[in-house]
């Protein structure tokens, strides 16, 4: 199939390549999807020979081979925990190469967690190279669909996240972080396709209060070139959207007298507004007023932007939860989810971005990395090593967890993502991205397993004994009608001395709210302290009984009594509705649980 018979198929009519750059990258598009096995096999080889005299593939005796069957039998599937060792010795300063020949030039601090901390991903210089060459193909394939966007500007709300060092010295932060405060980034060539309203200053300031003000004012005073609004993730769009709620009338008084707000103290973003900013605006600070001030926010995107062409939001996986929040202030605004990567390495794009986000499947570029699937439910052990299937023999229908193996050092690691096989792209495959496996909650970049609800529910019941008061039950649920949005556990209670209702006092129960929140991962207590994108988490104590009526309910719909257990999380609509109609009280965390940069293990 040719890109022009898959653009076909689209709901939108495609157009031409914009110029001879687009022509070029489309073109390799084709290259790269044609011959995807070969390019595999080419990418294993060159990973193999440039490693070859690291420890890691050393220890398993591959003695310089770079085919696939050798490297198949020879090197095991591992998660996280088994390369931790390795990790902790490249972070405490050793720089022998124990996992890349490259030099390790920081960590990507992954939202995934491990023993309650940011997992670390080792990276290497040139994965800048990697990374800026799939964003390369993003704009090229979305001309094909929205064409003219050389005609305008992108309002995108971007952020740097705080970062630390290891004790050997080496950067930790987040991917985009260390792609934001790159040179790639911030000496770009400009290109007419990919320009933001947002200075490079006001996206680089650490002050998430400053930055987003910044980015808000200058992308209200350009408004009418605004083609396209988005952010990384959905949630990060509907905060900016709330900011601008809570901060409408300051940004309209810095518009209307042209000055910008004494509360904006970083000079570098005072230099760079000020060029934009560069008289008063009585007229536009009239229709932020009166836009802002109306009893519905409804469409309040393309009433402030009028020219938005898409909503640029990831809107698949955990996100998919805001799609109708996204859709209620955008008029439904189409919302492509343009490219599928993590801090582990960048994967592939979607070439049909404007479907709609349940049909998104993005194809696997080759070239990015050597990748491997396993099929869901194999199980992995040191004995019996898992039977695993390369990239271009996957079969469509069938679900598999991701195994990379990466320039930068990880061998068959097994990111943690399930991904559908929806079809292929010439002989490239293409997946539609199903879970996260074992998360439970997500609100942001958050990830929060059962495991670990399990223990946080375990040390705040803990505050009941008192009151001679236990946890019977509890269920969660992501609550993203309010923004932030936050976690809500529902407790059912028992105390041994009263067969009446419980009594336990308000602040007890806060307080035990807090304490889950304490227990949660440092990159959960971030979003909460320094992101501000999770809001207090929420205990609603429901009614004796309530969970009974639960499991009658499932067993309605066909679950066996014989096999029921209490769900962890809920999702589905008429459950979460019994729960809230049994709520007898609900808590709130009282205060931000600790978190710093610095609060990390290297023992």
């Amino acid at each position: 199939m040719t890109i022009g018979a898959l653009i076909s198929s689209a709901p939108t009519p495609p157009g031409q390549p914009a110029n001879e750059k687009h022509a070029k990258a489309l073109a390799f598009i084709e290259d790269m999807t044609r011959n995807c096995d070969k390019v595999q096999e080419k990418v294993l080889a060159e990973i193999l020979t440039r490693n070859a005299n690291t420890e890691y593939l050393q220890r398993f005796k591959l003695n310089g081979a770079t085919d696939r069957e050798t490297f198949k039998s020879k090197i095991p599937v591992v998660k996280y925990e088994d390369l931790l060792p390795d990790i902790q010795r490249i972070a405490k300063g050793d720089r022998s190469p124990i996992l890349s020949s490259h030099p390790i030039s920081e960590f990507l601090t992954s939202s995934g967690t491990s023993a309650g901390e940011r997992k670390l991903m080792p990276t290497i210089a040139e994965d800048l190279d990697r990374r800026q060459l799939l964003y390369s193909l993003l704009m090229p394939v979305m001309n094909l669909y929205v064409p003219g966007l050389d005609k305008g500007k992108g309002l995108y709300f971007l952020f740097t996240k705080a970062e630390t060092k290891t004790p050997g010295g080496l950067v930790a932060r987040p991917v985009l972080t260390s792609y934001y405060r790159s040179e790639h980034f911030k000496t770009r060539p400009f290109d007419p396709f990919n320009v933001y309203t947002s200075p490079n200053e006001t996206i680089l300031c650490s002050d998430a209060f400053q930055s987003m003000y910044s980015q808000m004012l200058c992308g209200l005073l350009m408004r009418h070139e605004v083609l396209r609004v988005g952010a990384v993730f959905a949630s990060g769009l509907l905060r900016a959207v709330r900011f601008l709620q809570l901060n409408w009338a300051d940004l309209a008084r810095d518009i209307r007298t042209g000055s910008l707000s004494a509360s904006i103290r970083d000079e570098s973003i005072r230099v760079a507004v000020s060029e934009i900013l560069v008289k008063p605006d009585p007229e536009l600070a009239d229709f932020i007023d009166k836009e802002c001030s109306t009893d519905t926010w409804e469409r309040i995107i393309p009433r402030i932007w009028p020219n938005t062409k898409y909503i640029d939001v990831i809107v698949t996986g955990a996100m998919a939860q805001y799609i109708p929040t996204i859709d209620y202030y955008s008029g439904g605004l189409p919302k492509p989810c343009t490219m599928y990567a993590s801090s582990e390495c960048y994967f592939g794009l979607n070439l049909r971005p404007m479907v709609e986000p349940a049909d998104v499947s993005y194809t696997i570029m080759p070239m990015m990395g050597y990748f491997e699937f396993m099929p869901v439910g194999t199980v992995v052990t040191r004995d019996s090593p898992p039977k695993l299937v390369d990239l271009a023999d996957v079969e469509v229908g069938k679900e598999y967890e991701f195994v990379i193996t990466t320039y930068s050092g990880l061998n068959r690691y097994q990111v943690g993502d399930v991904l559908l096989v929806t079809g292929f792209y010439n002989n490239a495959p293409q997946f539609r991205f199903v879970r996260r496996k074992n998360v439970l909650l997500s609100i942001d970049s958050d990830k929060t397993d059962e495991s670990e609800l399990q223990k946080a529910v375990e040390n705040a019941a803990k505050l009941l004994k008192p009151y001679n008061t236990s946890v019977v039950e509890y269920t969660s649920y992501a609550d993203t009608k309010t923004i932030p949005g936050h976690y809500v556990v529902y407790w059912e209670l028992l105390s041994k001395d009263s067969v009446g209702p419980v009594e336990i006092p308000g602040e007890v129960l806060n307080r035990c709210a807090l304490e889950i929140e304490e227990s949660l991962n440092s990159v959960y207590r971030q979003c909460r302290v320094a992101d501000n994108s999770v809001g207090p988490l929420e205990i609603r104590v429901v009614e004796k009984g309530t969970f009974e009526e639960l499991m009658d309910y499932a067993i309605s719909r066909g679950a066996s009594i014989n096999q029921y257990k209490a769900p962890r999380c809920v999702t589905f609509t008429p459950i979460v509705e019994l729960l809230d109609s049994r709520v007898v009280s609900a808590h709130f965390s009282p205060a931000a649980p600790q978190w710093t940069p610095e609060r990390r293990r290297f023992e």
